[in-house]
């Protein structure tokens, strides 16, 4: 790697240099990564990045086929590139790639792909950062793997018989892809309810779960400025109702955007109550009606899976304990990119900026403090 004149590195090495201790390891290139690079950069900070995947954008490329973004295209820009879409309009996955991709390559941040992390530990008041390219020490460390980790599955889906086909949403492309027969798809938020209307053009359909509150597609498209200054100026940790909101935020996710029940109802789709378990193999309804259907697919979000972090603090789902991305017990390391980490949009790609600029300026204050030292690197 070299040093370039504006904070941050040229790439020009497939791997990191683990015989060399670094300032800031940011772990993730996804929208939080890049926005933490941008305002890394900006503070004439060094860092390097690690990324599991081949190419900027490939999480969002294997997302299922007619994806789009929840957010209208004028809120979907990282800081210092517009989004390249007209106002109103809602990106497609592809689209969002591309952008992130072009993002990356327009401000050369210094990424490392195909480079997996397995560990992060606390030594002399370094981290180790343990990775399949080998272990590098850094002064900070920024978590931006986002909190879509370990897809959520209830346990009695083992229960279910062995000839019902079961896929996450996270591993659904299209119709085509499902078997015939009837579909159930569990979960009720954004994700759920696009599926279901998505599948109700060629199976039919049944969809379990409570909806969350639904914010209509006009107010996200035609009055997208007020909208989103409230969600973004308003609900957060620093205002009595954005506390009330953040409030067990991660269990019950985000409002329903754009989507909502009415369209399932118009497309035919059986909305059931949310599932309590199994009988005789097949899905159960707290009503005590049972399902029979062919697929299941579990649209019911994700779960934190930070094992990897030595000594982290979580709370009792999980989740890091951090102000506003800072992990006060572990001094250096944060995270961007987190549910509700300080506001309601703190998780859109048009928010999580805010939350990358207050991390990067945070880790700028501590540029005078990097251990003398580093620990002997054990390849």
């Amino acid at each position: 790697m070299t040093s370039d004149t504006s904070g941050g590195f040229a790439m020009d090495s497939n791997e990191p240099n683990s015989n060399e201790p670094v300032d800031t390891v940011v772990i993730g290139a996804g929208q939080a990564g890049l926005a933490t690079a941008f305002h890394l950069k900006k503070h004439r900070q060094d860092f390097l990045i690690l990324d599991s995947q081949a190419r900027v954008g490939d999480v969002w490329r294997k997302r299922w086929d007619s994806l789009r973004l929840f957010t209208p295209a004028q809120h979907d820009s990282l800081p210092g590139l517009p989004f390249p879409a007209a106002r109103g309009s809602f990106p497609g996955k592809d689209a969002m790639a591309e952008y992130l991709e072009e993002y990356a390559r327009n401000w050369e941040f210094p990424i490392h792909h195909g480079t997996h992390v397995v560990g992060i530990e606390r030594e002399n008041g370094w981290f180790r950062v343990q990775s399949s390219a080998g272990s590098i020490l850094a002064t900070n460390v920024v978590v931006a793997t986002g909190p879509n980790t370990q897809p959520r599955i209830p346990a009695f889906a083992r229960e279910l018989d062995p000839g019902i086909h079961q896929l996450h949403g996270a591993q659904y492309t299209n119709p085509d892809s499902v078997p015939p027969g009837d579909v159930l798809v569990v979960g009720s938020g954004t994700s759920g309810v696009e599926i279901a209307l998505e599948l109700a053009q060629t199976h039919r359909t049944y969809i379990a779960g409570t909806p969350p509150f639904h914010i209509p597609g006009p107010v996200t498209r035609y009055a997208g400025g007020l909208w989103w200054l409230f969600i973004h100026k308003v609900l957060n940790r620093s205002t009595p109702i954005g506390r009330k909101v953040a409030v067990g935020f991660t269990k019950h996710g985000a409002p329903l955007i754009r989507t909502s029940t009415r369209e399932l109802d118009a497309a035919g789709v059986t909305r059931l109550p949310r599932l309590t378990g199994t009988r005789e193999g097949h899905p159960l309804s707290d009503e005590g009606h049972a399902i029979p259907v062919s697929t299941v697919i579990w649209a019911t979000g994700y779960r934190p899976d930070f094992a990897w972090i030595q000594d982290l603090p979580t709370d009792e789902d999980g989740w890091p304990l951090t102000c506003r991305g800072a992990v006060e017990q572990l001094p250096g390391l944060f995270f961007v990119g987190m549910p509700f980490q300080y506001g309601l949009t703190s998780g859109l790609v048009g928010g999580v900026g805010r939350d990358a600029e207050h991390v990067a300026g945070l880790i700028a204050g501590r540029s005078q403090q990097k251990p003398v030292t580093p620990p002997v690197i054990q390849m």
